[in-house]
């Protein structure tokens, strides 16, 4: 790979374009996951298993759900290198076509009582192109947005990777409403496709506005100087070890949003709880709403208070409000579901998830963040995935054991403390210092020179 000899210097407005790159990005993404988590939880059980036995079939669906965050760590080895090798547009632009192309072939799949046992294998195939493209999209959207704010700021403009994912699980939420209010058939027969097909337009614009965006000055800077490096995942894992093992523990607070989005809806619904669809739906679309305001929010205190009082604040709260939000949907109160719902998912969690964009990507230099941070997170995202998938079991043969869920689910909030409280502070660090390695030790041999 050719590499310029002096960076270029950074076009005016970047740090905004990156950001709002990142937002559309990752709210298609998320739309894309997320209306698979609706669809996971509501219809597959009946379109593509054997609607016979609906316990089975609703485990069976959820396991599917887990399979792309299985895909994502393989993923994120592969595009977390060309990432660091070859620059974060690339990637960026490359998942964007990858989880708009993946999603609208699930709405194109045959059914199950159409081709028997080769709908879910495809549905399976599908879904596991869904992880490969996650496993880079956030890495490479947060990198490339850190990369290119003001250094007093990288908390919040980091924020909006985070912010597109809570916008894309609002414009899925809100696209499946309608669609959750179909007559059955209707539903089951062509309505829960709609949704996936629409993917393409968004995918489109993101598309465009991508193409039009600037490689980060860090990467560039890192290339025609001390040049790229041969194998990053090399470096990645003698020099950021610990780190790494950081950003897995922390990654597990995921499985709080994929319980909230997919076991707590499944549950909600069942038989033994009763709560309509749509009205389940908006639960989750307010929550949404909510968080739409509230990470920029929390970013921004952690760019005057740092990462790590933020972090813990989201990982910490969420622990407790799980137990809040599952009793409230045991005891059939809809505005006691919907109140504890936005302050779990919508307030809580928005700390966390707001802050880890930035705290985790500062915890590694230019010439390995984006596979630090992929790989380190898809790793952790990966058991998040699976979460609901063990939640089913755990609640139960009836589905209604909430409490044992709620229990599982702070166990799971555990390392995600402990990665905050053993990180290091980095929110005053200067950006070109992020990642620096000890003074004395030698440059790495993978490193290709300008």
């Amino acid at each position: 790979m050719s590499v310029p000899a002096t960076p270029p210097d950074a076009p005016p407005g970047q740090p905004k374009k990156a950001a709002t790159a990142a937002w559309i990005g990752s709210a298609l993404e998320y739309y894309d996951f997320f209306i698979y988590g609706s669809a996971a939880a509501l219809i597959f059980p009946k379109v593509f298993f054997d609607a016979s036995d609906p316990a089975n079939a609703t485990l069976l669906s959820l396991a599917t759900f887990g399979v792309a965050y299985a895909a994502r760590p393989v993923g994120a080895l592969f595009l977390g290198h060309f990432g660091d090798r070859h620059g974060r547009k690339k990637i960026m632009v490359f998942t964007l076509i990858l989880m708009g192309l993946s999603t609208f072939l699930i709405g194109c799949l045959p059914t199950r009582a159409q081709v028997g046992g080769l709908a879910p294998v495809l549905l399976v195939l599908c879904r596991v192109l869904q992880g490969i493209s996650a496993a880079g999209e956030q890495a490479s959207a947060s990198s490339m947005s850190l990369e290119h704010a003001p250094p007093h700021r990288r908390g919040f403009f980091t924020s909006f990777t985070l912010s597109g994912t809570q916008g894309g699980q609002l414009i899925a939420t809100l696209v499946f409403i309608p669609v959750a209010a179909l007559p059955e058939d209707q539903l089951l027969s062509w309505g829960w496709r709609v949704p996936f097909w629409l993917s393409v337009v968004v995918a489109a614009v993101g598309y465009v506005i991508r193409r039009r965006l600037a490689e980060t000055p860090a990467f560039a800077r890192q290339a025609a100087t001390e040049g790229v490096v041969r194998l990053p995942l090399a470096v990645l894992l003698r020099e950021h070890w610990a780190d790494v093992l950081r950003v897995i523990a922390g990654a597990l607070i995921a499985s709080v949003s994929t319980i909230f989005t997919v076991w707590a809806l499944a549950y909600a619904t069942s038989d033994a709880v009763g709560m309509s669809r749509s009205s389940m739906l908006w639960v989750g679309a307010l929550a949404n709403l909510v968080a739409l305001g509230a990470i920029p929010a929390w970013a921004t205190l952690s760019d005057r208070i740092g990462r790590r009082p933020v972090y813990l604040v989201g990982a910490v709260g969420s622990a407790v409000m799980m137990f809040l939000y599952l009793w409230s949907i045991s005891t059939g109160s809809y505005p006691l579901t919907l109140l504890l719902g936005i302050l779990t998912f919508g307030v809580v969690y928005s700390a966390a998830n707001g802050v880890w964009p930035s705290f985790y990507g500062e915890m590694f230099s230019t010439r390995v963040r984006l596979s630090g941070v992929a790989i380190g997170t898809q790793i952790g995202f990966a058991v998040a995935g699976f979460a609901v998938t063990f939640a089913a079991e755990i609640a139960g043969p009836h589905g209604t054991d909430w409490s044992s869920v709620a229990l599982f689910t702070a166990a799971l909030c555990v390392p995600p403390v402990v990665a905050a409280l053993t990180a290091r502070e980095t929110h005053k660090v200067p950006s070109e210092q992020l990642g620096e390695r000890p003074a004395g030790k030698a440059a790495s041999r993978e490193t290709v020179t300008a």
